[in-house]
């Protein structure tokens, strides 16, 4: 995949997309009418239909949904590095940092014997 820098938008990917000879043939006759090329077009039909799916009422019912279960994951995720760790704003290297350090064992016997 190729990536191009662009300005505000940031970069720009390709995307490869298996459509019906039909469906090239009118995309190509529309760009002609237009006057813009194939990618263009696609990339005005993609942003029209994701703003179109962005206003619909079941979307955006869905989309709460899962920000929420992605909220509960995450809370049960800090939960657990805190249970780990301890404390809710300890990191992990922090915690690394004031772990005990133990003897350096080989095969169950202590360093040295």
């Amino acid at each position: 995949m190729s990536e191009l820098s662009t300005g505000a938008g940031g970069q720009l990917r390709t995307l490869a997309v298996r459509i019906t000879e039909d469906l090239r043939a009118q995309l190509d006759i529309i760009a002609q009418l237009t006057g813009r090329s194939t990618t263009e077009e696609i990339r005005l039909a993609l942003e029209y239909w994701i703003e179109k799916t962005r206003s619909d009422p079941a979307t955006l019912q869905k989309a709460e949904a899962i920000r929420a279960e992605i909220e509960r994951e995450a809370q049960t995720r800090r939960n657990a590095i805190a249970s780990i760790f301890g404390g809710g704003d300890t990191t992990m290297g922090e915690a690394k940092e004031s772990a005990p350090s133990r003897p350096a064992t080989r095969r169950g016997k202590q360093a040295g014997e």
